[in-house]
């Protein structure tokens, strides 16, 4: 295991490399930052990852989801992501979920992290209070057209920092949702891998009008007691 994971052991040691494979987390959504997730931690030695999703592959997803081929058109996505990870990684344990969040949240499966990977700010409210109730922190990720939102989140509250709104997102530049999917990536591996890790913090990214990267960070409130 330890060849296979060389190069990793080799920033962060054997000790640190045993303890991924002690921790579990679901990735909830599998489409286009689902699939980039299911690439950046499915070979990372993670001991069990859950993948959630209903939906299966459609055309217009292939572009941006890099998990799908043309073949896999009318399949269901998280079993496709599950099945790519496990060829790549013998160490990892994928299972796939045919549901939605609240359908997986109901199997009670006790899990370390939760990374949202969803398209939809009501299904994120729905993420933020299961989290509350089972005490676990959580990676929110969103992207649209140029630009994109992460931030590993404890203490404070989504519901209390967004409007949640039922939205229909705008178009969407391939290449961010990796960008986005790989940031989320690297705060969810810091943590199991017990890094630092900068929580409760929203870092916000996007092209501006002369093609200038910007990346900027916000503080978010805490949770307000009912």
């Amino acid at each position: 295991m330890m060849n296979y994971f060389h190069r990793q052991v080799q920033l962060w040691g054997e000790e640190r490399q045993e303890l991924l494979q002690t921790k579990k987390i679901a990735i909830i959504g599998s489409g286009g930052l689902g699939s980039s997730l299911a690439f950046a931690l499915g070979a990372s030695g993670i001991g069990e990852i859950h993948m959630v999703d209903f939906d299966e592959v459609s055309l217009h997803n292939i572009h941006r989801q890099i998990a799908f081929t043309m073949e896999d058109v009318g399949k269901n996505k998280a079993q496709i992501n599950t099945a790519v990870i496990q060829k790549r990684c013998p160490y990892t344990k994928a299972i796939p979920h045919n549901t939605d969040f609240l359908g997986w949240s109901k199997k009670e499966i006790a899990v370390d992290l939760i990374i949202d990977a969803t398209d939809n700010l009501p299904t994120r409210a729905e993420i933020n209070s299961y989290a509350k109730e089972k005490n676990l922190p959580w990676v929110y990720g969103s992207v649209e057209a140029f630009h994109g939102q992460v931030a590993f989140i404890e203490e404070s509250s989504f519901s209390d920092s967004f409007k949640i709104i039922d939205k229909t997102p705008a178009g969407i530049a391939a290449p961010i949702v990796m960008h986005i999917a790989s940031l989320q990536a690297n705060l969810a591996l810091r943590y199991l891998a017990d890094l630092s890790v900068k929580k409760d913090l929203l870092y916000y990214l996007f092209f501006n009008n002369e093609g200038e990267l910007v990346t900027q960070k916000f503080g978010l409130p805490k949770e307000t007691s009912s």
